[in-house]
C-alpha cells in the first residue's frame, strides 16, 4: 500500500516536530516537507507532490488563507486540511471556502491529527460536530435560500445536505438514513455537483448560509 504523503506547514518548529513524529509513528503515512512560511509551503507542495497538506492558518508572509487558495487552483491539488488554535478564528471560514477540505484544532490530541490525515487521503474531511457545526454556524452570513438550488436537490439529499451540516460522517448518516455508506457517498457526489460544492464543508456552509439548520 502506498503511503500518505503528508507536508507539515506551520511557522511555529515546535507544532511541527510534534506532528511529524505523530505522523511518522504511524503505518502508511510519510511526512515529506516542513514549511515554516505559506510562501514556502506552495513552493514545497508543487515541487514534493504531497497528498495532504496540514496548513496553519497564521504564518508570516503569505498567511494559510491565501497559501490554500493558491494550491487549490492548481490543476491537481493536494487536499488541505487547515489548523488551527482557536476553533473560533474568523480566518478558518475563509480557508475552507478557499478550498480545504476541513480544519483540525491544534489541541485535537494525535488520535484525531491522524484521523484528519486519513480523512483527507481518502477524498473525505474529518468534521468534528463539536467545533464544526458552531464555526459555521457563528461564522456564515445568512442569505436567502436560492429556490433553483433547493429545486434541484431531492428530499432526501437535503435530508443528506442537513446531515453533513451538523458535522455527521458518512457512516452515522448511513445509520441514520438507513441506506449503505455507497449510496451517501454517491448523495453526497451529487450533491457536491448539484451546489458546485468541492467538499462536504462546503456543502455545510451552503446549507448554513440557507438556513437549513439552526
Amino acid at each position: 500500500m502506498t503511503a500518505v504523503r503528508v507536508l507539515l506547514a506551520d511557522d511555529q518548529e515546535m507544532v511541527r516536530t510534534g506532528f511529524g513524529l505523530i505522523l511518522s509513528a504511524e503505518d502508511g503515512i510519510e511526512v515529506v516537507g516542513e514549511a515554516a512560511t505559506g510562501t514556502d509551503a506552495v513552493a514545497m507542495a508543487r515541487e514534493l507532490r504531497p497528498d495532504v497538506v496540514l496548513m496553519d492558518v497564521r504564518m508570516p508572509g503569505m498567511d494559510g488563507i491565501a497559501a490554500t487558495r493558491a494550491l487549490t487552483a492548481d490543476p491537481f491539488p493536494p487536499r488541505i486540511v487547515v489548523v488551527t488554535t482557536f476553533d473560533l478564528d474568523e480566518y478558518v471560514y475563509g480557508a475552507l471556502r478557499s478550498g480545504a477540505c476541513g480544519f483540525l484544532l491544534k489541541t485535537a490530541g494525535p488520535r484525531l491529527l491522524v484521523e484528519a490525515v486519513r480523512a483527507a487521503a481518502a477524498g473525505d474531511a474529518l468534521v468534528s460536530p463539536s467545533v464544526t457545526v458552531r464555526l459555521l454556524s457563528r461564522l456564515t452570513e445568512p442569505e436567502p435560500a436560492r429556490a433553483d438550488v433547493h429545486a434541484t436537490l431531492s428530499p432526501r439529499e437535503l435530508e443528506v445536505v442537513k446531515a453533513v451540516a451538523r458535522g455527521r460522517t458518512n457512516s452515522e448518516i448511513a445509520g441514520d438514513l438507513f441506506v449503505s455508506l455507497s449510496t451517501v457517498k454517491t448523495h453526497i457526489a451529487n450533491i457536491g455537483s448539484k451546489l458546485d460544492a468541492r467538499n462536504r464543508v462546503e456543502i455545510a456552509a451552503w446549507a448554513w448560509e440557507n438556513r437549513l439548520v439552526e
